[in-house]
């Protein structure tokens, strides 16, 4: 079982940037295929970006893409995700999850996700 924890949300302009780190302890995180997400006031859980048990590939989802990049570092178990160019509709509560996955295997779907952290707050606002 690993335990996930958010970090690095907060309070940003539109056009700022943010990083949002995940801690992962009780497990390694090689174990784990990752994922961020996101939950914005009155919609559902959205998959943001996902990366493969060791980094070797990675999804975005479309609104993000180019602005966005995560990232993993295995030795110290802590997966990143780094926010560019952010909007206004990147408002939301961020989520890491991990799911027990094959090796090269990067996991969309949020049912197949075990294991989830408490999620961190983003605000993008002027």
């Amino acid at each position: 079982q690993v335990q996930l924890v958010e970090s690095g949300g907060g309070l940003v302009q539109p056009g700022g940037s943010l990083s949002l780190s995940c801690a992962a302890s009780g497990s390694p995180l090689s174990t784990y295929a990752m994922g961020w997400f996101r939950q914005a006031p009155g919609k559902e859980r959205e998959i943001v970006a996902a990366i493969s048990r060791v980094g070797m590939n990675t999804y975005y989802t479309n609104s993000v893409k180019g602005r966005f990049t995560i990232s993993r570092d295995n030795a110290k178990n802590t997966v990143n995700l780094q926010m560019k160019s952010l909007k206004a509709e990147d408002t939301a509560v961020y989520y890491c999850a991990a799911d027990r996955a094959n090796v090269f295997d990067v996991t969309l779907a949020i049912s197949q996700y075990d294991y989830w952290g408490q999620g961190t707050q983003v605000t993008v606002s002027s």
